[in-house]
């Protein structure tokens, strides 16, 4: 299911089927509380199971990158040149100890480029065995790869906190990525039906409770007690 279907969806359960264009409860409110239980839920299905479904992962597809100075100031240029993502990669779920980023690499998704902490690669040159391979690392919301002469484009895959922001990158044919009207939404079935229950009994339970217009004014009816108005 699409996110406009699984968002659709509940405006349906809450409403008994019969929601209209003058309804107070927001399609982006709802896509946003659905994010919202997509990250909680996935947050901790990995803390207890330690396990990452291919179903909540997204591609990021032909991601380029550029040489930049290893360098954060300008002023005092370091004389390391390392390849930077174009883009800033979008913010991912916080797994335990680790960024969850499943895999970065060539685009035929053979080629694994390993990913360390920023602070080790600076020893990396006096490594007797891998000082000459490509190692990816992480500063803001930037991909760095250090020995990645020549370097022109990477895949990245992970799971992400909004899937929407994938929509940002194309793949290799420049389609885009991730389209929330017509692409699956990255969540198993079991876990949606958790999110379901979740926003069912919490925020849309608030949201139901309050009165639509039925008057066809754009303003909320006002509510009757044994018949009469109460302004």
């Amino acid at each position: 299911m699409t996110l406009t279907e699984i968002a659709y969806n509940l405006l349906n359960l809450v409403r008994g089927g019969r929601s209209n264009h003058d309804d107070h409860i927001s399609l982006d409110q709802i896509k946003f509380n659905i994010k919202h239980y997509r990250a909680m839920f996935i947050r901790r299905d990995f803390s207890k199971n330690g396990f990452v479904s291919r179903h909540i992962e997204q591609d990021l597809g032909c991601v380029e990158v550029v040489p930049v100075d290893a360098s954060k100031c300008c002023a005092l240029p370091a004389h390391c040149t390392v390849y930077r993502t174009c883009k800033p990669i979008p913010k991912t779920i916080r797994f335990n100890f680790q960024e969850a980023i499943s895999y970065v690499g060539d685009v035929t998704g053979y080629g694994t480029i390993p990913m360390v902490n920023s602070n080790t690669i600076q020893w990396l040159p006096y490594d007797k065995y891998t000082k000459d391979k490509m190692k990816s690392y992480m500063i803001d919301d930037f991909l760095y790869i250090y020995n990645a002469e020549g370097l022109e484009v990477v895949n990245i895959r992970g799971v992400f906190e909004d899937p929407e922001h994938v929509s940002e990158f194309d793949d290799c044919d420049g389609d885009g990525c991730y389209d929330e009207d017509v692409h699956e939404f990255p969540i198993s079935m079991d876990m949606l039906s958790l999110i379901n229950q979740g926003i069912l009994a919490g925020e849309l339970a608030l949201l139901s409770g309050s009165f639509s217009d039925t008057q066809n004014d754009r303003q909320q009816d006002p509510q009757t007690i044994k018949g009469a108005a109460k302004q």
